[in-house]
């Protein structure tokens, strides 16, 4: 008799159940955080174990499938709050102080019609909310409602070249306020880029997007781990490869040794 394959939400568990299971003993030897991992052999292994086995299944199910959402019964109070809280330096600091109105966005590279877009713009633009459970590679969840714009009508405004490949995310938080390479930066191809819930958020269970969780836009790639959902944007760049950025490895963490591909 032919075995009948799991349904997707079940194989979607298990990979996260095997990642879950594989850091938290990586962890037991009294590393924590994003960076301990990025040190740590095995922590990588896994790492590099669960990317293969999200290809595989991502391959069979279809990039295009839909992450779980929720119920606003099953929002928590607080959304949890995970590495940079608040970036260093003067400027963001200002920029908080006058409620963000001179920042922009800016989409830029490989596009026929570079944007520079006010807080004002975007939230002018076609929104869409959605609550959705954030994976961290660290091993905890929480649930949050976002709001944003998809990020697929921002790329079909600037009318995104063919030769395009990726989507890089420019941040303004450093993860050492004394070097200025370790800016961090993120980045997804052009399946993530066009997925319906892949928006850029400016709005956090219902309010603001508070400072600790990014603001004033941060971007929700519903189908990656918390590492791939960049915080503090203010540019988006279209790119043919990796080779000149930083690393070459697609991202802050990638270039530490993560896997570039955090698919749960």
């Amino acid at each position: 008799m032919k075995k009948l394959a799991k349904p997707r939400f079940e194989q979607r568990r298990e990979r996260r159940g095997f990642m879950r299971a594989g850091l938290a003993l990586a962890a037991t030897g009294g590393l924590a955080g994003c960076d301990a991992l990025s040190h740590n052999d095995t922590a990588v292994d896994i790492l590099r174990s669960a990317e293969s086995l999200s290809n595989s299944v991502h391959r069979v199910l279809g990039r295009r499938a839909m992450a779980q959402e929720f119920s606003p019964s099953d929002v928590p109070p607080v959304f949890r709050a995970n590495g940079t809280t608040m970036p260093p330096g003067e400027d963001y600091a200002e920029m908080v102080a006058t409620g963000f109105a001179d920042w922009r966005l800016t989409v830029d590279g490989l596009v026929g019609k570079p944007l520079e877009l006010t807080m004002q713009e975007l939230q002018a633009m076609p929104t869409r909310t959605q609550i959705t459970r954030h994976d961290c590679v660290e091993g905890w969840s929480c649930i949050g409602q976002w709001k944003g714009v998809r990020l697929s009508h921002l790329l079909g405004l600037a009318q995104v070249r063919p030769e395009a490949k990726f989507v890089v995310f420019h941040c303004l938080d450093q993860m050492d306020a004394d070097d200025e390479d370790t800016v961090y930066y993120e980045s997804i191809d052009m399946d993530d880029a066009f997925h319906e819930q892949t928006i850029l958020a400016w709005e956090l269970n219902g309010k603001p997007l508070p400072v600790a969780n990014g603001a004033p836009l941060r971007a929700r790639i519903e189908r990656q781990l918390g590492y791939k959902q960049p915080k503090y944007l203010h540019r988006i760049e279209l790119v043919e490869s990796f080779a000149a950025l930083r690393g070459g490895r697609g991202g802050y963490w990638e270039d530490q040794g993560y896997n570039w591909y955090g698919g749960i």
